[in-house]
């Protein structure tokens, strides 16, 4: 039991945990999953962001170029210094920006100092800008260098052949913007590492709460035993494993009848065999050989013994029989037949003025072999407990929704407080022991009534006969 029990406990330790690991690992790779996609699409929506800005600052210093004046002047721009000093001076740059005028191919203007970002001091940044300052079309894209990651813009200017060229550049450390969004998947990581271990104590707690009738079923496994099969699963809910916990109390129910029928028989046979086999022993163990008319006289005597074990084994098996559901085979029968039937076999039974009472003509549902035994033993039993010279009735009939078949004597009758017993194994009333009989005889009718969901009715008075009844409830075919 220690093994059994200790293999049990580690079961339930397993399933518990590997229910709340495969949670915890599907909301992991959830939340990974879509940690992912927000990531990426947030880096996607950053650079999106960062060309949508580069755009409109080419589109301001556009407008700057061609309708700003030049506050030296008062005057429209006429050169490509004086307009790039005043869009450098005038650009307003978040901490992760920078910008420097370029003219005649070398860096003119810069930030003013209070800017974070100075391209101007990367020379990888500044040889690309310088190469891209003399084209014809504004220049945007993403260049990474031995410092940082940029995103850039590169204005192209020129008032005539005569004037220098010029071109503002524009950086993004994109890195930078990136940081922003590093931030908040940081926070996201540690939002879903508490999350992952909420989630695993409510699924500790959620999963000990499902498998407390598990453990309920494995303590009642512990304390059942080949002498005590009493003990049952406590039921709680009405959840899928509370139905099994049903399920399993019903099985003990059908498991502790089984082993009380079998300990019952085992009792009554070793009870009722007994002294059979003591009298042939004994008769065995003082038969003389050589007395031919002793010999002859015992094996009678033994022969009779051997035909009473042999119908006290009957009896006990049929008993046994009567608890598994392959006992009773029901069909349509007619009563009225297997009435005038019993009747003609019961006449042979013995010499008494055999009658019929009443007729139920109708067909119903029942096992008319186990009926007809039942029936066949009430009047074995009228026979044996009245005289040659009395009246014996047999009859059925149908009273509401109940068959009423039973059988009528004249004989000694049973007394009040028999008629509570004598239906048991082995309960005999007064008149038993010189009538004879193992005492099963009653309680095979209760059990084959029993079969049919019915019972047994006793109404007697002694001194003036019995009148017992199978009481059964209606059954009609289809």
């Amino acid at each position: 039991m220690g093994t059994s029990s200790g293999s049990l406990l580690h079961s339930a330790w397993s399933v518990r945990s590997r229910v709340i690991a495969a949670v915890v690992a599907l909301t992991g790779i959830a939340l990974a999953m879509s940690g992912t996609i927000v990531f990426t699409r947030g880096d996607a929506l950053t650079e999106q962001r960062v060309g949508a800005d580069l755009g409109r600052a080419a589109e301001e210093f556009r407008t700057l170029a061609t309708q700003g004046l030049d506050p030296d002047t008062g005057h429209p721009f006429a050169a490509a210094e004086p307009l790039l000093r005043v869009a450098v001076q005038r650009s307003v740059l978040a901490p992760a920006e920078g910008v420097f005028g370029v003219v005649d191919g070398r860096v003119r203007w810069t930030a003013q100092r209070g800017v974070q970002l100075r391209p101007e001091d990367d020379p990888q940044l500044v040889r690309a800008m310088l190469g891209l300052a003399g084209a014809d079309s504004t220049s945007q894209g993403r260049l990474t260098t031995s410092v940082r990651d940029y995103r850039y813009l590169v204005v192209p200017v020129s008032f005539g052949t005569a004037q220098p060229t010029g071109a503002l550049v524009r950086a993004v450390d994109f890195r930078a913007e990136e940081g922003l969004l590093s931030e908040v998947w940081r926070s996201y990581l540690l939002v879903s590492l508490a999350s992952l271990l909420l989630v695993g104590l409510l699924i500790w707690v959620l999963v000990g709460r499902l498998l407390e009738p598990i453990a309920w079923m494995r303590r009642t496994a512990e304390r059942i035993s080949d002498t005590d099969l009493s003990q049952r699963i406590p039921v709680r809910g009405t959840d899928d494993v509370s139905a099994l916990g049903v399920t399993v109390n019903g099985m003990l129910d059908r498991l502790e009848g089984a082993v009380g029928a079998q300990r019952e028989l085992l009792d009554d046979v070793g009870h009722e065999l007994r002294t059979p086999l003591t009298i042939i022993r004994g008769h065995l163990e003082l038969l003389d050989p050589a007395d031919e008319e002793e010999v002859i006289a015992t094996r009678a005597l033994l022969l009779d013994e051997t035909d009473r074990m042999r119908r006290l084994v009957d009896d006990l098996l049929a008993l046994a029989r009567a608890e598994h559901p392959e006992f009773m085979q029901a069909e349509g029968t007619d009563v009225a037949r297997l009435t005038d039937e019993t009747l003609a076999k019961a006449t042979g039974l013995g010499p008494r003025h055999w009658v019929l009472d009443e007729l139920a003509d109708e067909e119903l549902v029942l096992d008319s072999q186990r009926i007809s035994q039942a029936w066949l033993q009430l009047a074995a039993n009228a026979v044996r407990f009245s005289s040659p010279d009395s009246t014996i009735g047999l009859g059925s009939r149908i009273e509401g929704d109940q068959l009423s078949l039973w059988v009528r004597d004249e004989g000694v009758g049973i007394s009040a407080t028999d008629q509570e017993r004598v239906t048991r194994r082995f309960e005999r009333g007064e008149g038993a022991s010189v009538a004879g009989g193992s005492g099963l005889g009653l309680a095979i009718v209760a059990a084959i009534a029993r079969a049919h969901h019915g019972r047994v009715e006793i109404e007697s008075e002694p001194g003036h006969g019995s009148r017992v009844s199978i009481v059964l409830p209606v059954r009609k075919g289809n």
